[in-house]
């Protein structure tokens, strides 16, 4: 059984957990000062339950949807079931009971969140298939994590309002943006598989540019978001934060005449977005806290 939870967590990227769950913590922090019903621990165990179903089941999807495309990518032909560590049964087994499991956990939360987790699941699960047909792929894994932020919202429940919504744009362009740059690395393979993204599309250039300006909309979403929920200087602390490592994500990327320093992309990739979430997380408790 440590065997197998060992390969699921090899199979789903269990440490890219860290892109999205510290935003999906801030919304909850943020929800606080909204009409909300009682945090239990076994609510807020529910909601990690569902954090941690959902997106077991939309990466184990996306592994079990992908086999064929990594096995031919030699960047990804070592991922689990293409390398033959994990069956593409198992893969697809997991994705299916673990969605099942979301929806189940999510019925017990109330009844927005039983209504909505069986379209947030096609949303999840829709964006392994999207890079077949629209180079737009990047904004829908965008979307995909914004639900995050957005479900703590609503299972907090906290009305929906102009804050939360800012919220989740600034999560879909700062995922827009920097898997962008991560996709650089893939341009020349996806083009040559007729397979949709905006290197591919626009080239390496261009994709640059609209990832930063894609980053430009983060911060300026943050700022509304700040404004819109009246938080105090640590909050927009935590965005100057924000901004700058998106600077330097950027300035790692962009190489020498700026051509795109593929070596670099893996550790702006990671590095630097995990400092973007968890630094978020950090500046909205303690505001809170001060607040």
């Amino acid at each position: 059984m440590l065997a197998r939870l060992r390969r699921w967590g090899e199979l789903v990227t269990f440490s890219h957990t860290i892109f999205a769950l510290p935003f999906a913590a801030s919304a909850l922090v943020l929800a606080l000062k909204e009409p909300h019903v009682p945090l239990t621990p076994l609510r807020l165990l529910a909601m990690l339950g569902c954090m941690v179903a959902a997106r077991t089941s939309a990466m184990a999807f996306n592994r079990w949807a992908d086999r064929d495309v990594d096995a031919k990518n030699p960047r990804t032909k070592g991922r689990p079931v293409p390398a033959g560590r994990t069956s593409p049964r198992e893969a697809l087994a997991l994705a299916l009971g673990s969605g099942l499991a979301f929806c189940l956990i999510a019925a017990t939360l109330g009844f927005w969140p039983a209504v909505l987790a069986p379209p947030v699941l096609v949303v999840l699960l829709g964006y392994s298939l999207a890079k077949r047909f629209t180079w737009a792929a990047h904004a829908w894994l965008g979307l995909a994590l914004a639900l995050a932020p957005g479900g703590a919202w609503i299972a907090a429940g906290a009305a929906p309002n102009l804050g939360i919504v800012l919220l989740m744009v600034a999560v879909v362009t700062w995922l827009f943006g920097f898997d962008v740059l991560y996709a650089l690395q893939d341009e020349a393979f996806d083009r040559n598989e007729g397979l949709r993204s905006v290197p591919a599309r626009f080239g390496a250039r261009r994709s640059m540019l609209l990832a930063a300006v894609a980053h430009v909309v983060t911060i300026g979403c943050l700022v509304g978001t700040a404004l819109t929920l009246h938080r105090g200087p640590v909050f927009l602390g935590g965005v100057a934060l924000v901004a700058a490592i998106l600077v330097v994500e950027h300035r790692l990327v962009r190489g020498k005449g700026g051509e795109a320093d593929l070596a670099k992309i893996p550790k702006a990739f990671f590095d630097c977005n995990a400092y973007v979430s968890m630094g978020f997380f950090a500046a909205t408790s303690i505001d809170a806290l001060v607040g």
